[in-house]
């Protein structure tokens, strides 16, 4: 299985470094707000990603992802929420709030939080880690304490002969002897960054000692996931995922502090990074107020899979302008997948034969080959919407294809139920008025299987029933 990996700029042939388990790691949420689809676009790539490793790399894998729980967004939102309440104890209902709205939405768009390892940023383990890993930058000098927290030294880090600028080209005209204090994203210059912060008015703060110096206060951002992901990982681990906006400087500081102390020069294998959603050709971001959640998507009547279908529906590294005609075609898809998969149900639609399993065969073969280079989504639902337009399965096969297209794409094809006896027998009264020519009464038992969201379609093998919406 091959992967464009950002670190070398080309495909990277997947093999697990420990020889069995492919570990990796997916920059999570800040957790102070509903996630918007761009973001989730981000899950739904890394939780895919996962699956095609698992059956079509054949790989096991272990998959973690952080919650970013305190930071300047966290703690700005918590102040708001809750000004009655303690930093600390609005902070853990702000995002223990946010944590249970993003673990329903990733279940609405079909990604198996069951198979992830999640972690907090406030975890103590972590917090004792983190201050662990800048006292022992410190003591290396590769970190100093400034009037405001300890700061990690770009410079220091260079004259080491160590390269900052891995996952891509940084030079003097983008590099800043200038320190940054904020969490905010600067994609304009490099600077030396915090890696701990001391307490302001009103923040929840931890104690820590370096140095002989009291530095009350609590972490900055980037050296969170470096912490998190050597304690459920190891260092180095095989794939690191994120959207395009964390290659700089959020991953490059994270390789920065990783490997700061390390003869070793890599922290992950692998870095895989999925483009943006664009609304009306710009990024979709919260700043700009040009995002849609996925309760947008529920509220307009889309199915939460729909969206996971547009975003298969491209490949992982382009970029894709989001529409609702666009949705309205990943819906439809949807529904005609389901019709499909409906089939294994009904009698009519049953045909026996190497036909039809020979065509699933050459087919799911297509799909994981295309997932295989460089998880090309986009391939494999083009064979999956070519293999699902058909009234005929093969009953003895389906069940089968369709479990493994679950383990794949995560649609939920392989357990929907059957009508109920009443609905059968309504659809065979149906029948025999129709042999019987009695139009009237075929016309009425059709349109009480409709009231029911069930509509009919005629075969020479005899009615095929289907869902509606």
């Amino acid at each position: 299985m091959k992967l464009y990996n950002t670190l070398t700029r080309k495909l990277t042939e997947l093999q697990p470094l420990d020889g069995k388990t492919v570990r990796m790691y997916s920059c999570g949420p800040t957790v102070y707000d509903h996630a918007h689809i761009g973001n989730l676009s981000a899950y739904v790539f890394a939780d895919t990603l996962r699956r095609a490793i698992q059956v079509a790399g054949n790989f096991d894998v272990q998959h973690a992802m952080n919650y970013t729980d305190v930071d300047d967004k966290t703690i700005r939102r918590s102040r708001e929420e809750f000004p009655s309440d303690t930093p600390h104890e609005a902070l853990q209902k702000l995002t223990g709030k946010y944590i249970q709205i993003f673990n329903d939405d990733m279940r609405r768009i079909g990604n198996d939080v069951g198979a992830l390892q999640f972690v907090r940023a406030t975890d103590p383990k972590v917090i004792w880690g983190m201050q662990d890993l800048i006292s022992r930058l410190h003591k290396k000098g590769f970190a100093y304490i400034a009037d405001d927290g300890v700061y990690f030294s770009i410079d220091a880090y260079r004259k080491a002969g160590k390269t900052y600028g891995q996952l891509l080209e940084l030079n003097a005209q983008n590099t800043s002897e200038a320190r940054i204090q904020n969490d905010e994203y600067d994609k304009e210059s490099a600077h030396d960054f915090a890696l701990w912060k001391t307490q302001k008015d009103g923040e929840p703060a931890w104690d820590f000692t370096l140095d002989g110096h009291s530095l009350k206060g609590r972490p900055g951002w980037h050296i969170e996931c470096s912490v998190m992901s050597r304690q459920l990982l190891g260092q180095p681990f095989d794939i690191h995922t994120g959207g395009v906006d964390l290659i700089f400087p959020h991953h490059e500081n994270e390789i920065a502090q990783s490997t700061a102390l390390e003869t070793d020069p890599m922290m992950a294998h692998i870095f895989a990074h999925n483009d943006h959603i664009l609304v009306d050709g710009k990024k979709m971001s919260k700043s700009a107020k040009n995002f849609y959640t996925l309760d947008d998507i529920v509220a307009k009547g889309y199915d939460p899979l729909t969206f996971r279908i547009k975003v298969l529906q491209s490949h992982y590294r382009s970029q894709v302008n989001f529409t609702w005609e666009s949705l309205d075609a990943a819906q439809n898809l949807l529904t005609g997948l389901r019709a499909w998969a409906d089939l294994k149900h009904q009698k009519a639609a049953h045909q026996r034969g190497g036909e039809l399993a020979a065509a699933y065969k050459t087919a799911l073969s297509n799909m994981l080959d295309a997932l295989r280079n460089d998880l090309n989504t986009a391939e494999a639902l083009r064979w999956l919407a070519q293999l699902a337009d058909t009234e005929q399965v093969d009953p003895e096969k389906i069940q089968s294809l369709l479990n493994i297209l679950d383990r794949l794409f995560g649609l939920v094809l392989a357990d929907r139920p059957d009508i109920t006896h009443e609905q059968k027998d309504l659809i065979a009264s149906r029948e025999a008025a129709r042999q019987a020519k009695d139009w009237p009464l075929s016309d009425k038992l059709r349109d009480q299987l409709a009231g029911q969201g069930i509509s009919l379609r005629d075969t020479q093998n005899g009615p095929i029933w289907s869902r509606l919406g």
